[in-house]
């Protein structure tokens, strides 16, 4: 069944959901609404059939499940604008980063369904890991949310103590794969392959490798094994990259990021 959805900020996150949402047919284009206070930018929404409005109000009182897609220090004055229109029947869910379950709960003063969800950039090609938490929710709501960000990717339900830890690992975790899969061209280059050529094989194989653990289960150890043979050269290469320091410096990376955010 469709649900009634209200997407509060009609920015790239917010239009990445929405698309998601559209492709699986998780909702109709009909029963979606997103807001934005320059909705010119939102043209092919509204050619799908998705409602385009400004006003935030208009939007929540007739949804099921609003979404807030706001930058952080827009969060208390937008909820302190739709608060008269939220009820108990509706599952409100925070994709703003750095704002707490108790932060929403102190302007809305209602309990009601609350879930914070948090995605990472891969959201745009429906390719995102996403990390949700939640408040006052039923088993029904949590998998009726789960399900709905399953449409733009894998989802894993978590504490939401672990969301700055989840926001190292899943979303500064992009860069710090990108930053392996820059390294991995500029070695295709030095052994031979030109640029193109050496992007398009470390890709599909980081890609490749990543799809093996995801669909098998198996842990990375396992498949390393597959591929390295006594004497060979993969170990070889292995062996050199942790003596130069890769799994340690990659681990101290994530420590320093989560580091970091706690210190703010």
């Amino acid at each position: 069944m469709s649900k009634k959805i209200a997407v509060i900020g009609g920015g790239n996150l917010g239009t990445a959901i929405v698309e998601g949402i559209l492709q699986s047919g998780f909702s109709k284009a009909e029963d979606i609404t997103v807001t934005k206070r320059n909705i010119a930018t939102l043209t092919s929404l509204k050619e799908k059939g998705v409602t385009v409005i400004t006003d935030n109000n208009k939007a929540v009182k007739d949804a099921e499940i609003v979404i807030l897609a706001i930058k952080p220090f827009q969060i208390k004055d937008v909820l302190a604008g739709i608060v008269k229109d939220l009820s108990p029947d509706q599952i409100l869910i925070s994709v703003v980063t750095g704002i707490f379950i108790k932060d929403m709960q102190e302007v809305i003063k209602k309990k009601m369904p609350i879930f914070r969800a948090m995605p990472n950039t891969a959201i745009a090609i429906r390719e995102s890991m996403t990390c949700l938490s939640s408040a006052h929710a039923s088993e029904e709501q949590v998998t009726l949310v789960k399900d709905l960000f399953c449409t733009v990717g894998k989802v894993t339900v978590i504490e939401e103590k672990l969301m700055d830890a989840a926001t190292v690992l899943g979303a500064c975790g992009t860069a710090y794969a990108m930053r392996y899969v820059r390294a991995n061209i500029q070695g295709g280059i030095e052994i031979g392959f030109d640029a193109a050529t050496a992007s398009l094989i470390a890709a599909q194989t980081v890609k490749g490798a990543a799809e093996l653990l995801l669909q098998k289960g198996t842990h990375p150890e396992q498949e390393i094994d597959k591929v390295t043979t006594p004497k060979g050269c993969t170990i070889a290469g292995l062996n050199e990259m942790e003596h130069q320091g890769f799994s340690s410096s990659l681990i101290k990376g994530i420590s320093t990021s989560y580091e970091k955010i706690l210190k703010g």
